[in-house]
C-alpha cells in the first residue's frame, strides 16, 4: 500500500477534483483505492456521495460515520475505534470528511509540543492519522491511499503528512502558487526535522505506531494550464516557466542549474491538466468522472473528444505516479 497526500496552500485550483478522478482512473486500471477526506470542507466526500447520503451522514451523528469519529476518542485519551469505511464500489472506498474536523487543530498543536517532552499521549494523538489510514487500507485491501487535505499549514496537515509516504503538489501558473511552493518546501523540511527530533526522544513503550515522516515529494501537477482569455498570455507563461526552478530549489532542495527545463520537459511535472469547463458540471450532475461520461449523460458532439482526452490525461498521470512511487 502506498499513501499519497495532495497538498497546496492555495485553494481553488482543482486539487480535490484531481484526487477524485485519479481514484477512478486507478480503479479503471485494476487497483483498489482508498480515498481519505481530511479537508474540513469535505468536498471530496461530496463528490463521491449523493446529496441524500451526505444529508444522512450529517444528520445522524450518533452513527459515527465520519473520520472525526475515529480521531476524537484518541484525543480524549480513549482507545482507537476502527474508522467507518464507505464503499463506493468494489474497488473504491472512502473515509468520509467532517466539517468539524477543524476543531481538532488546537489539540494537535498542543500534542506536537508534548512530543518534544517525550509525552506518550502527544505521540498517540499525532499518530492517530497513521493508525486509521493503515487500519482502513488493510481492511479494504487498498493498493493506493489518496488523501485530500485543506489549503493550509496547520497542525492537522502536519500530522497527516508525517503519516504519509508521498506528496504531490497541484499548482497553478500564478504568483500565489509560486509562493505556495516555496512555503511548502520550507515547511516540509521543518516538519520532517522537528518530527525526527521528537522521535529521537520518544519513550520506548506505550506509544504504538509512530509515523516515519517519509512524505517524499514526487512531483507537481500544473492545473488549468490553458491560458485564460482574461489574462495576458505573457503573464501566464512568465509564472509557468518559473515553476520547475522554484520546485527543484525549495521542495527538492537541489541546486538550481543555469539551464532550466521547459514545463513539458520537466521530470518533476507529473501532468498538465486542463479545466474541462462544461464537462465538469455535467460530470457532477451524474456523479461520475469526466472521462466516463457517455452520450446518455450529454457528452455528445465535440464533448466526445474532450472525454477521450481527459481519459488519456488521467491514465498517463496514474501511470506516472505508479512509476515515480516505485523508483
Amino acid at each position: 500500500m502506498k499513501s499519497i497526500v495532495f497538498f497546496n496552500i492555495k485553494g481553488g485550483i482543482g486539487k480535490t477534483t484531481t484526487i477524485y478522478h485519479l481514484a477512478w482512473m486507478l480503479s479503471e486500471l485494476g487497483h483498489r483505492v482508498l480515498a481519505v477526506d481530511l479537508d474540513p470542507q469535505s468536498n471530496l466526500s461530496s463528490m463521491f456521495l449523493s446529496p441524500c447520503r451526505m444529508e444522512e451522514i450529517i444528520l445522524e451523528e450518533d452513527r459515527h460515520l465520519t473520520i472525526l469519529d475515529a480521531i476524537m476518542p484518541v484525543s480524549e485519551g480513549k482507545d482507537y475505534q476502527p474508522v467507518h469505511i464507505e464503499e463506493i464500489n468494489e474497488q473504491i472506498s472512502l473515509l468520509i470528511g467532517n466539517l468539524a474536523l477543524s476543531a481538532f487543530e488546537d489539540k494537535l498543536s498542543d500534542a506536537w509540543n508534548k512530543c518534544l517532552n517525550s509525552d506518550i499521549f502527544g505521540f498517540k494523538v499525532n499518530g492517530v492519522f497513521k493508525i486509521l489510514i493503515d487500519d482502513a487500507a488493510a481492511r479494504c485491501s487498498a493498493d493506493w491511499v489518496l488523501i485530500d487535505v485543506g489549503p493550509n499549514l496547520g497542525a492537522i496537515n502536519r500530522a497527516v503528512l508525517i503519516a504519509t509516504d508521498f506528496v504531490v503538489m497541484p499548482v497553478a501558473p500564478d504568483l500565489f502558487s509560486l509562493q505556495g511552493i516555496k512555503n511548502i518546501g520550507k515547511t516540509l523540511y521543518q516538519w520532517r526535522t522537528q518530527w525526527n527530533k521528537c522521535t529521537d526522544k520518544n519513550p520506548t513503550s506505550g506509544i504504538g505506531v509512530i509515523p516515519s515522516a517519509t512524505m517524499q515529494p514526487i512531483g507537481y501537477l500544473l492545473m488549468q494550464y490553458t491560458a485564460p482569455e482574461s489574462r495576458p498570455l505573457h503573464a501566464y507563461t512568465r509564472w509557468a516557466e518559473k515553476i520547475p526552478e522554484v520546485y527543484r530549489y525549495y521542495v527538492l532542495r537541489e541546486p538550481v542549474s543555469e539551464k532550466q527545463p521547459l514545463m513539458d520537459e520537466d521530470v518533476n511535472c507529473l501532468a498538465l491538466l486542463k479545466y474541462y469547463h462544461s464537462l465538469a458540471a455535467m460530470a457532477m450532475e451524474v456523479q461520475k468522472p469526466i472521462f466516463l461520461l457517455k452520450p446518455a449523460d450529454g457528452a455528445i458532439g465535440a464533448h466526445v473528444q474532450a472525454v477521450q482526452k481527459c481519459y488519456a490525461d488521467f491514465e498517463k498521470l496514474a501511470k506516472r505516479i505508479m512509476e515515480f512511487t516505485t523508483r
